[in-house]
């Protein structure tokens, strides 16, 4: 396996941190506060995601924050002391400050180190398990041995092609980070109304598709959405990534209602990790797949 650029990728990405150990690949690791204790995403590595969601279910409120200045010149550093360029494929520039503030950090340093190798940057306007299958496909683009200006023009062609769908359990955690209209968060809670949501990929950010009387009709309409979206004589075999906050059964009573569309569909399930998490909560339920362009 021959690269011809290295790659910067964020832990709100949601993949299993054993894909993301390679020789060329730097990652940023988010951070996030929790009972006061300022905590590394390590991808749950060190604590469960039932831990982690349980402590919100007892009334937890953890704060995320842009990356550190500090983490993302001593990883741009390394990019640029590396002998071939990079490209950062970011989380969504609508939902974190953190991209203005790595071209930011990136530019400084490149005026001390003009002749560093250069860091693009690729605002993918995803996140969690949608960033995750953009990821995916970006790694094995990355091993045929594109250039750093083939995988940014591959960037941009593929990314309106991530179709997605998720329901959280509480919009409490979403109102409460401004992610949401606070009526929206209202009216689900007291009708035990179920939104659905997308990610707008023309601007990143949060978009209601939808809505559900409940888990198991929400559910349903994810998998209303698949069928929609792919004709049956396209699905066998098609990766599906099914992200969950703690809720497996959920999980699972998806996978199972997908299985039943289609034969061999390739089914990876994620955790929603504790930075997406702590602005949805315990029991998101996410379904991400490549399909039609998501922008028509």
């Amino acid at each position: 396996m021959t690269t011809k650029c290295n790659l910067i990728l964020d832990s709100c990405c949601e993949l299993p941190p054993e894909m993301l150990r390679r020789d060329g690949v730097f990652l940023l690791n988010y951070v996030y506060t929790l009972d006061g204790e300022v905590h590394v995403d390590d991808m749950f590595e060190k604590q469960t995601p039932h831990d982690f969601y349980e402590a919100m279910r007892n009334g937890a409120e953890p704060q995320t924050s842009q990356l550190p200045m500090p983490i993302l010149s001593a990883t741009f550093e390394k990019a640029m002391a590396a002998d071939k360029p990079a490209v950062f494929l970011s989380f969504s520039s609508a939902l974190t400050g953190t991209l203005d503030t790595a071209r930011m950090v990136y530019d400084g340093l490149r005026a001390d180190n003009p002749d560093g190798q250069p860091v693009y940057f690729y605002d993918t306007k995803l996140a969690a398990t949608a960033e995750g299958l953009f990821v995916l496909e970006a790694l094995t683009q990355w091993e045929k041995g594109l250039t750093a200006q083939e995988m940014l023009d591959w960037a941009e062609q593929a990314a309106p092609h991530v179709n997605e769908m998720f329901v959280v359990d509480d919009l409490t955690a979403l109102k409460r980070g401004g992610r949401i209209p606070p009526a929206l968060a209202v009216i689900g809670s007291k009708l035990d109304v179920k939104p659905l949501l997308d990610i707008d990929v023309t601007d990143g950010s949060l978009h209601s598709c939808g809505i559900a009387r409940g888990k198991k009709k929400a559910i349903k309409q994810m998998v209303g959405l698949f069928t929609k979206l792919i004709p049956e004589q396209n699905r066998a075999g098609r990766l599906v990534l099914i992200g969950n906050a703690d809720c497996p059964e959920d999980a699972k009573r998806l996978e199972d209602l997908l299985c039943k569309t289609a034969r061999d569909l390739k089914i990876m399930h994620m955790n929603i990790g504790p930075v997406i998490g702590s602005h949805v909560g315990p029991g998101m339920l996410s379904m991400v797949f490549w399909g039609p362009d998501s922008r028509k």
